[in-house]
């Protein structure tokens, strides 16, 4: 007989499989705070024992993590995709910079064909929310956010495309950039002419992805990631560029 016994399912076992799918899903996302402990036993409709068996469980998987005096924290799990080693390596090499870009323009021109046609509405209505906002923040003409919201938006696409391998992925790549390790992303919303331009395409992305279109969202995808690519080479002859007249200046100064 292919039958087993069915066996009662504890109800802290129950509390972690919820909290994991959240952490898998990106729902819950590193560094971020937990409820606290009679708020989310509240939600849970689980006794404070139970819960606190659950924290425990997943404190031992890595999942979650104690701070002082602060709460419960969803881990750093992005930090363990690469090595210290490699990131240094990665900082410290141009090569890296533009395999960065070719590997995000192969991956998020399929994430955003998978979003077109994967994605549900509210994935969709997210992505317009945070496209308006870009568009709020380019009058403002401020980089910070204008970078900041440029990540989320990119990061709502791959969450839309429903494919959690690629979502833990690429939110640790962009972690990365985050950090400064490829490129100084704010450079990029610096100038006028390159700021309308990134906003346009990413207004192009939008509109693919509204339409449902996975072909010109992918299109759209690519050609905006091209641009980053020539923008950011243009940049770095740019600096070398005036690198060399300083140099000379400076001599005909001592001269």
């Amino acid at each position: 007989m292919p039958f087993r016994k069915v066996h009662a399912e504890k109800l802290s076992t129950a509390v972690v499989r919820q909290i994991e799918l959240l952490i898998l899903r990106g729902i819950l996302r590193p560094g971020e705070r937990l409820p606290s402990e009679r708020d989310l036993s509240d939600s849970l409709g689980v006794s404070r024992p139970s819960l606190r068996d659950a924290v425990a469980e997943l404190q031992e998987r890595g999942l979650l993590t104690a701070r002082a005096g602060a709460g419960i924290f969803v881990a750093d799990v992005l930090g363990s995709a690469f090595s210290p080693a490699l990131i240094q390596l990665f900082s410290s090499h141009d090569e890296a910079v533009f395999d960065y870009l070719s590997f995000r323009r192969d991956m998020e021109a399929m994430t955003a064909e998978r979003a077109a046609t994967l994605g549900s509405d509210t994935d969709l209505m997210l992505i317009n929310t945070l496209f308006t906002k870009m568009e709020a923040a380019h009058t403002k003409r401020n980089p910070t956010d204008e970078a900041r919201l440029d990540a989320e938006f990119h990061m709502a696409i791959i969450e839309a495309s429903h494919n959690v391998i690629m979502l833990h992925m690429m939110r640790a790549m962009f972690e990365l950039l985050r950090e400064g390790v490829f490129y100084n992303r704010q450079v990029m919303f610096k100038q006028r002419t390159t700021r309308s331009a990134l906003l346009d395409q990413h207004r192009a992305i939008n509109t693919a992805l509204q339409n449902r279109d996975p072909g010109a969202a992918r299109a759209a995808v690519e050609s905006h990631l091209d641009y980053v690519e020539a923008a950011l080479k243009a940049q770095q002859k740019a600096d070398r560029n005036e690198a060399v007249a300083l140099q000379r200046f400076e001599h005909e100064q001592g001269r």
